[in-house]
């Protein structure tokens, strides 16, 4: 049960995060593309494109906070946003992260639950509870502990991470994408990719773009993967579909090129371990390959469109692609015909009850 409350609370946090990180690095991937750059001096000329680089630098600076008092928020209710806030804002200015801000998050909210069920204050003072004295406390004593406790151990881990993902290479680089593909792919924007996002997105803050290229790449393998499936099951004349499934597949491939993953869940509650086996061999080989270039994101969202803006535009296309290839060629070879894989169903309908009489 425990286990499920953090997982809640996390994906919280993500959905309350994600319009903020789209657009945040929307804004910086069409400043950077129309030549803007960070405003450093506001009282001297800067253009339009400036502006929104540095309005998106911004916004990504908003990444902690609204982690933090989103988890908050989601353990104890409205009373957690503030302190949650506070615990975000501390994060980024000892260096904790986005590492920091969910562990500040998760400690803001547990005390002020513990504040709202335990403390008692006299009658005059109950009004005061929500708006002043549960943020006042919990801010004090959870944002002392990131202070001097528990934001040490995080900035040192937050360094120790960002050194070695920068610092990358050869088969490490390799080794590291094919698991981040692998888990992006692996359950269609279920709780396994989400950990991928939040960690990708939350590199962002430290500089580090090549997993959210990762995590961007391998969302779309999986709806192009099926489409290439398709094509080849057509093009040998080899059925590996039914009807249904190849209008979902038409409906998939254009949510896809969106980065819209779950198109393709129809499929796998159909076959599971055919069209998760394949995608998460497909992810792989995409997510080891954009490590291997050096691709990197700045905007986490956006599917095909936000491609070119990336670095190194065009190895991004080819890991994409050789994923996507990877994976309709495994599943073309290892999935059955839609007869067979539909036994049940086809006997089911085979069945003639008009011949059964009543006396």
């Amino acid at each position: 049960m425990g286990n499920l409350q953090l997982k809640k609370h996390a994906l919280t946090a993500i959905s309350y995060m994600l319009p903020l990180v789209v657009t945040a690095g929307l804004l910086i991937a069409i400043g950077n593309l129309t030549g803007g750059e960070v405003i450093s001096d506001y009282k001297a000329s800067y253009s339009v494109w400036d502006a929104l680089v540095s309005l998106g630098v911004l916004g990504m600076g908003l990444l902690a906070p609204v982690i933090a008092a989103a988890i908050a928020y989601s353990i104890a209710d409205r009373p957690g946003i503030a302190p949650g806030l506070f615990m975000g804002l501390i994060a980024n200015s000892i260096g904790a992260g986005f590492l920091g801000g969910m562990l500040g998050g998760f400690l803001v909210g547990w005390f002020v639950l513990l504040l709202k069920t335990k403390l008692k204050v006299p009658k005059w003072a109950e009004g005061l509870m929500p708006m002043l004295i549960i943020p006042l406390i919990s801010t004090l004593f959870v944002g002392l502990l990131m202070y001097f406790v528990v934001g040490v151990p995080i900035v040192w881990l937050t360094e120790q991470l960002t050194s070695f993902l920068i610092g990358m290479q050869g088969s490490t680089r390799f080794v590291f994408g094919a698991i981040m593909g692998a888990m992006v792919g692996l359950d269609f924007g279920g709780p396994v990719n989400k950990v991928a996002s939040l960690f990708a997105d939350g590199l962002l803050l430290e500089g580090v773009y090549q997993p959210e290229a990762v995590k961007v790449l391998c969302s779309m393998v999986p709806p192009f993967g099926v489409t290439i499936t398709l094509l080849l099951s057509k093009l040998f004349n080899k059925p590996k579909f039914n009807q249904e499934e190849e209008d979902n597949i038409k409906i998939a491939f254009p949510m896809g090129i969106c980065m819209i993953t779950e198109g393709v869940i129809p499929l796998a509650a159909v076959d599971p371990l055919r069209i998760i086996g394949s995608t998460v061999l497909g992810c792989g080989v995409c997510g080891a390959l954009s490590m291997t270039f050096n691709v990197g994101s700045r905007v986490p969202s956006g599917g095909l469109f936000i491609v070119p803006s990336m670095t190194n535009p065009l190895m991004a296309f080819v890991s994409l692609l050789a994923g996507s290839i990877v994976m309709g060629v495994t599943l073309f070879i290892i999935k059955k015909k839609p007869s067979e894989a539909t036994n049940e169903a086809v006997e089911e309908e085979a069945l003639d009850l008009g011949s059964i009489k009543f006396n």
